[in-house]
């Protein structure tokens, strides 16, 4: 096992200098056009019960640039687990990660954050009428693209390679098995459709 930077850095060597220019302490214009190309971002945090990486998706530019370092990320209706915001709110380091559909290039934002329920902000992010449940305000430290590697190693943009759904078990058959098979599955995974869109916001 490596136990040391320096063994990792033997092995590794250093980074190119473009991969170390990369990373600035704001959103430039070319960061900024990411965020606002970006339908999806993975939000990572860290609280005294351990660590939490959850999605918050919606149309592109729901994650609103306030000014070059300060972003702004409405909550919305979910399973009130809540575990990204009370990792916040104990500890406020965030990792951000923007995914585009179709580019093989993601954005890395990290940073600090805050929980928001000021009405007004709230209601700024409203969709149908509704309001976010919060907003997660995040002050950028650094940002930096990260190459498309991953993406082409994956071949994710390639439809010939999505999963047909039936492939895997579904939402009610995960829920079965964790209630040791005490769990109407047919009836969760039919009612799913109609349940998802009226609770989307």
């Amino acid at each position: 096992m490596l136990n040391s930077i320096e063994e990792l850095e033997a092995l590794y060597g250093l980074p190119h200098d473009r991969a170390v220019r990369k990373q600035i302490p704001f959103l430039n214009e070319d960061y900024q056009a990411m965020v606002r190309a970006s339908p999806l971002v993975i939000i990572s945090s860290v609280g005294p019960d351990g660590m939490d990486g959850s999605p918050r998706g919606d149309t592109p530019g729901f994650v609103r640039i306030i000014d070059s370092q300060t972003l702004a990320i409405p909550d919305r209706p979910g399973n009130n687990r809540i575990d990204t915001l009370r990792n916040v709110v104990l500890d406020s380091r965030v990792s951000l990660l923007f995914i585009i559909p179709g580019i093989g290039e993601t954005l890395r934002v990290n940073g600090t954050a805050q929980i928001s329920a000021e009405p007004q902000l709230l209601e700024s992010f409203a969709v149908n009428g509704k309001a976010a449940r919060t907003v997660m305000l995040v002050t950028v430290d650094a940002a930096y693209f990260h190459c498309s590697k991953a993406m082409v190693r994956s071949d994710l943009w390639n439809p010939e390679n999505y999963l047909d759904r039936s492939a895997l078990p579904t939402a009610g058959a995960f829920h079965k098995r964790l209630n040791d098979g005490a769990f109407d599955a047919e009836s969760y995974d039919r009612d799913a459709p109609a349940r998802v869109k009226d609770t989307l916001y």
